[in-house]
């Protein structure tokens, strides 16, 4: 089994006109895999894609040989955060509460600050986690952004390789507070469209009030929206009942828990999911605790896609997550790796091989496509990423394989990791 090349070489930047690709699979997502497959690229976009015949010798000079590796579309990390990038382990324990989990994000955070406080500039950090993500074969990322974002206009070199969709984090219990994050996403998601959005934090961080603010600018801008909803039972409890570890750890904080929880309505998630499908496309993160009569709400919905993140969720212990009920209602599911907060590392595909490995459930095409079309659908970005299709980008995720059938394709995909090759895009 041969490595794959971990960039395309220097000359297909130079070749003017169309450059040939060839590979013993193409995965083009919105196919089937083909075995000796080539791709065509011209001027940064995909032109053509296809089996090469056997009998077809390779010419020199305009085809690339890559030999044996797959060639899939560069992966989409649908949600993330940035800015803990720096980290070199998950903060807490395996199976904490979620609720004192993000108590002692907060904690870790600030101890960091107090420690180095000009250690790594936001700037760095993130751009520490962009080269993780693009190094491992991810092309676009949805990056929860704390404003004001460091990010400039979300392009991260100088074959701008890297796509980062910024959404601008809103959050508040207090008037002060939720007046100030919202000022400053509405100035975040004016400076750098058309890759913005924003994103109310949870519902036990961000009041409705908020959240429909929020709302209402995702639809002046037209830009995407992005919330963290169905987390954990414990988020539910909080807004049917005021009681558990959250409503615990806000009164704490110095809360008045009773003014703000239980929320009046009966049924907060689906009121939640209503919400936001009032925006032009909304990711609704996590769901690890969405139920049956939600998942059917969301169906009703197709403008809201689902963010899962299998290692941050196994990470937690949560119960297992209604994934497979989301994709047979038809929800539209994608796949992120959340932060180095809750997950050892930044690589999406280790998200497609734990689910290859732990959710034998879901088949092996739709994992695939949840790591790539399904995210970029998500962030409207798919007229440009998610699949090797023409007019596409060419930035590509390559995995090393000798498979003979797609069964062993698929069988190596769940032991072996992707990296990127971006010099090809425009």
């Amino acid at each position: 089994m041969s490595n794959p090349p971990t960039e395309p070489p220097a000359e297909c930047e130079l070749i003017d006109g169309e450059v040939t690709l060839r590979a013993r699979w193409v995965v083009p997502i919105s196919g089937p895999p083909i075995e000796n497959g080539f791709v065509v690229v011209s001027g940064g976009r995909v032109v053509r894609v296809g089996q090469v015949p056997q009998s077809q010798p390779v010419a020199d000079g305009s085809v690339k040989d890559l030999g044996d590796v797959a060639v899939l579309p560069g992966l989409v990390n649908a949600h993330t955060h940035l800015e803990f990038s720096d980290l070199d382990a998950p903060i807490g324990n395996p199976g904490m509460e979620l609720a004192e989990w993000i108590v002692q994000v907060v904690r870790a955070r600030r101890e960091a600050l107090s420690r180095a406080p000009d250690a790594l500039t936001p700037r760095t950090t993130v751009a520490q986690g962009v080269s993780e993500a693009l190094a491992s074969g991810t092309a676009l990322i949805g990056e929860i952004a704390s404003t004001p974002w460091p990010g400039g206009d979300s392009r991260w070199d100088d074959q701008q390789a890297i796509t980062v969709v910024a959404f601008a984090e809103v959050l508040g219990l207090t008037p002060e507070r939720a007046a100030e994050k919202f000022a400053l996403a509405r100035e975040h998601v004016d400076s750098i469209r058309p890759f913005s959005g924003v994103s109310p934090h949870a519902p036990y961080s961000t009041p409705l009030e908020l959240i429909s603010r929020c709302i209402e600018l995702a639809v002046q801008v037209d830009c995407p929206l992005a919330m963290h909803v169905a987390e954990s039972p414990a988020e539910r409890e909080l807004l049917t009942q005021g009681t558990g570890p959250f409503a615990e750890n806000l009164t704490i904080l110095g809360f008045d828990v009773a003014k703000m929880f239980p929320w009046r309505q009966a049924e907060p998630i689906q009121t939640l999911i209503e919400l936001l499908a009032r925006a032009p496309a909304s990711l609704l993160v996590h769901g690890n605790d969405l139920q049956p009569h939600e998942i059917a709400c969301l169906a009703e919905h197709p403008s809201i896609s689902v963010v899962y993140c299998p290692r941050t969720h196994a990470f937690f212990g949560h119960a297992r997550h209604p994934v497979a009920d989301l994709i047979a209602a038809g929800v539209n599911v994608a796949l992120g790796t959340d932060s180095r907060a809750s997950n050892p590392d930044l690589q999406l595909w280790r998200e497609v091989r734990h689910l290859l490995n732990h959710r034998q459930d879901l088949l092996p095409a739709t994992v695939l496509e949840m790591a790539t079309l399904a995210g970029a659908r998500a962030m409207r970005q798919d007229d440009r990423y998610g699949a090797i299709a023409p007019g596409r980008a060419t930035t590509f995720a390559f995995v090393p394989t000798t498979a003979a059938d797609v069964e062993t394709l698929y069988a190596d995909f769940a032991s072996l990791d992707a990296s990127s090759a971006a010099a090809l895009q425009s």
